[in-house]
């Protein structure tokens, strides 16, 4: 085990891997969770006509399949597509694209869920304390934190898995645009098992090592304010 470990931290295209799957992952998961986050709220505090179907298409755009948005994204970034002239296709930049159209909609359907319970009940006691919008929406924010963080892991989470959508946008390129994901399936398709195991192990350990850091920072930020 300790040889396979000093192989793999020494084998620059595993190395490769380990940062672009981690560079798309965080990228995605930031700008989705800015974009989920506010849609989320905006949707519980909003009534307008339509809204039941806008919460509708969200909850579809929660399950849709990813190679489903690759493929669009594909589409779009491709030589005669909208975004051609950006050349997004085959790059990490395109495979963030990707990300966060499907990850955007998970957190903002969760926040959204989250809030149509919780916030309600959070407006009552600020109006009866007097709290103008502001203050108002930053306890409602503090009050969350907790089920916005869960989303926000839930999202990371996605984003690190990833398989299809990032094959078909990113073209998995060896030092490039392939992913520790995106290898472990090229070394199941050539009948490498072992280190395809491998790779999934160290990318469960490297997301659990993480969400344990993440906890640990939002524990103390918690224990902080109630000091």
């Amino acid at each position: 085990m300790i040889e396979w470990l000093r192989g793999v931290f020494t084998n620059p295209a595993v190395l490769s891997a380990i940062k672009v799957t981690f560079e798309m992952a965080f990228a995605s998961t930031l700008i989705s969770a800015l974009l989920g986050v506010a849609i989320g709220l905006w949707l519980q505090n909003h009534e307008f006509t339509g809204k039941r179907a806008v919460v509708r298409i969200n909850r579809t755009l929660m399950g849709v399949p990813p190679v489903v948005i690759g493929l669009l994204v594909y589409l779009l970034t491709m030589r005669g597509g909208p975004l051609g002239p950006l050349s997004l296709l085959f790059t990490v930049k395109g495979m963030v694209l990707a990300q966060v159209l499907i990850i955007t909609p998970i957190i903002s359907g969760m926040v959204f869920s989250y809030a149509e319970s919780a916030v309600p009940a959070i407006r009552a006691f600020a109006k009866t304390m007097g709290a103008d919008k502001k203050q108002t929406d930053r306890l409602i924010i503090s009050e969350l934190r907790n089920e916005i963080y869960f989303c926000i892991i839930t999202g990371f989470g996605r984003a690190i898995s990833e398989v299809g959508s990032v094959m078909l946008v990113g073209g998995n390129i060896k030092g490039h645009t392939r992913t520790m994901t995106t290898m472990i399936s090229l070394l199941k398709s050539q009948g490498i098992y072992s280190e395809g195991i491998g790779l999934g192990v160290l990318l469960l350990i490297m997301a659990f090592i993480l969400q344990t850091l993440g906890d640990y920072v939002r524990k103390e930020q918690i224990r902080d304010e109630n000091y």
